[in-house]
Parts: C-alpha cells; sequence; structure tokens
C-alpha cells in the first residue's frame, strides 16, 4: 500500500495554488487549514499554559506522563504555524513515549523576525530548568523551521552557559539561510510543497534584512556543534532542504557528536504529519520515540520521589 499512499499524500499537497506571493494571512490560514487534516492520537490530553513568557500547549498522555519531557517547536518558515498546527506530530510522539510535551507558540515573522523565535525557545527551555527539571530528562523535538530551532536553541543555550538537553530529534529541519544546499535545486518539481521562491519569500520575513552567513541562521554551514547531545535528523528525499540535513549530519559527526540521519524516499517535507495515512510516517515516529526513550535519563532522586 506504500506506493499508493505517497502518491496520494503527494497529490493532495499539489493542489493548486494562487500565482505569486500570497500574502501573510493567507499563508497561515492555508497551513492551518491544511494541517487541520491531520490525523490526532485520542489518547492525549492538552491543556493550555504558559513557558517562559510565551503561551504552550502542554500535551500528555491520558493515562499521565512518565518521567521525561519534550520541548517541541513547531514548523512554519518561522512565519506561520502554531502548537495546534502541529498536534499531529507532538501527539503521536507523546503517545509513543508516554513524556509529556510542551509545544512553545514562539513569535512569528514578520512581525517579529530574527532573533525573536530564538529568544523565546531559549527563555522557554530556561523555565524548564528553573522549574527543577533536570537536563538529562528534556528532549528537543521540532519540524522545519521547528526543526531548525532545535538546533539554534542548543546552539543558543551552550552560548549562555546552561546544561545541553539529553537528545534532539529533528523533523526536515530548516538549516540553511544562505539556500546553498544542491537540493534546492535538483528537488524542485519533485518536492510537492516548496520552491525556491516560496521559502526565500518567507524566509526573508524572518530575515529582515539580516546577512544569512551566521551560525543562527544557517546553522548547517556555519555552526560549530562541539558537546551537542545525540540528535537524530529525518528527512524524505522529495524535498529541497534535504541538503540542509545530509550537511548538518556532517557537521555533527566532523565534531564527535552521534547523529543518525535517517532518509526515507520517495517522500515530502515533515512527512511524519502524515501518521495513521502514510505508513513511512507511522515508522519514522517509532523510531523517533524510541531514540528519545533511549536518551533520557531520571535523576535517581526525581525517580525515587515519583515513586
Amino acid at each position: 500500500m506504500s506506493k499508493e499512499q505517497r502518491a496520494q499524500v503527494d497529490a493532495m499537497l499539489r493542489q493548486p495554488r494562487p500565482e505569486g506571493p500570497r500574502s501573510v494571512e493567507a499563508i497561515r490560514a492555508g497551513f492551518k487549514a491544511l494541517m487541520a487534516q491531520m490525523i490526532v492520537p485520542d489518547s492525549i490530553r492538552t491543556t493550555q499554559t504558559m513557558l517562559g513568557d510565551r503561551p504552550a500547549l502542554h500535551v500528555e498522555p491520558g493515562n499521565g506522563p512518565r518521567a521525561g519531557t519534550i520541548l517541541y517547536f513547531h514548523g512554519g518558515g518561522w512565519v506561520f504555524g502554531s502548537p495546534e498546527t502541529a498536534l499531529s506530530l507532538t501527539g503521536h510522539l507523546v503517545a509513543k513515549t508516554g513524556f509529556g510535551a510542551y509545544s512553545l507558540d514562539y513569535r512569528l515573522a514578520p512581525e517579529h523576525p530574527f532573533p525573536a523565535a530564538i529568544e523565546d525557545t531559549l527563555s522557554a527551555y530556561r523555565a524548564l530548568l528553573d522549574s527543577g527539571q533536570d537536563p538529562s530528562a528534556i528532549v528537543f523535538a521540532g519540524d522545519s523551521a521547528g526543526g531548525g530551532l532545535t538546533v539554534t536553541t542548543c546552539l543558543a543555550a551552550r552560548d549562555a552557559g546552561l546544561p545541553l538537553p539529553a537528545a534532539i530529534v529533528t523533523f526536515s529541519p530548516g538549516l540553511d539561510a544562505t539556500r546553498t544546499g544542491k537540493s534546492m535545486d535538483t528537488k524542485e518539481g519533485i518536492d510537492p510543497i516548496f520552491t525556491r521562491k516560496s521559502v526565500e519569500h518567507t524566509g526573508a520575513m524572518y530575515l529582515a534584512g539580516q546577512d544569512p552567513h551566521q551560525p543562527m541562521l544557517s546553522p548547517a554551514v556555519l555552526a560549530d556543534l562541539t558537546g551537542f547531545p545525540p540528535m537524530l535528523i529525518q528527512v524524505g528525499t522529495n524535498e529541497i532542504l534535504l541538503d540542509d540535513s545530509t550537511r548538518l549530519a556532517a557537521r555533527a559527526r566532523a565534531v564527535g557528536v552521534d547523529v543518525i540521519l535517517d532518509i526515507t524516499a520517495d517522500v515530502p517535507h515533515v512527512f511524519q504529519s502524515f501518521a495513521g495515512v502514510l505508513d513511512e510516517a507511522d515508522q519514522a515516529l517509532d523510531r523517533a520515540a524510541l531514540f528519545l526513550t533511549q536518551h533520557v535519563h531520571i535523576p535517581h532522586t526525581a525517580a525515587a520521589s515519583a515513586g
């Protein structure tokens, strides 16, 4: 069935769109409508909360979480998206790991360009640490732009002298504002979602005139990843951002970081959103959940008090 499933997903994502650049409002509304079609597990519960000084969606297993926290950053080109649009991803990760998750509603461009999102994600991580959570029990996860934020938030935390989380899981991350990956051109037309023009349109809103040649904007080509926690990078072959992932993995390996580069054939950007529809999505989320549970370590004191 998988070949047919992939064809159906590809056709769904290739629905005709208006010509020319769309307004921010239209982009946000279109993405919200698309993601509302995704399957969210019935076995979770969600509550609105605050983390740092930003709203967040707290996602938990219906029968209560085990020790361990996922700090999740949603996708959307730093311009659109929300914790709600990423709920198929956070919901399935929570259901499969048993961990609770906080999905952060970080500020978006063009109203709040770079580095506002990173300031918010770092503040959220600080809030978890300040609440007494042990970094060895916290993991970062995110998709697309939020996948990029898992990396840049780690960079910001390291620069601030904070302990780093136990692991990073990133789905189809956006990691190169210089747009120099060969896949930007070789996958044009194969990618059913993005074109170079579309990502440069939203990317310019986030950059707001900043030079993209900075580690916090293009970590795949410029960041020093020394000391990073273990990373799982999942990406599909049918996306123009493929080389963002392959180059980050190479940089991580070069400085001794444990990294798994997990490439799935013939699937689009953030294909994991199609859990329950696409076999590859369910399988990838199973691998991500296994990776997270392997790397979360609960301090004995916390385990004892929880027991």
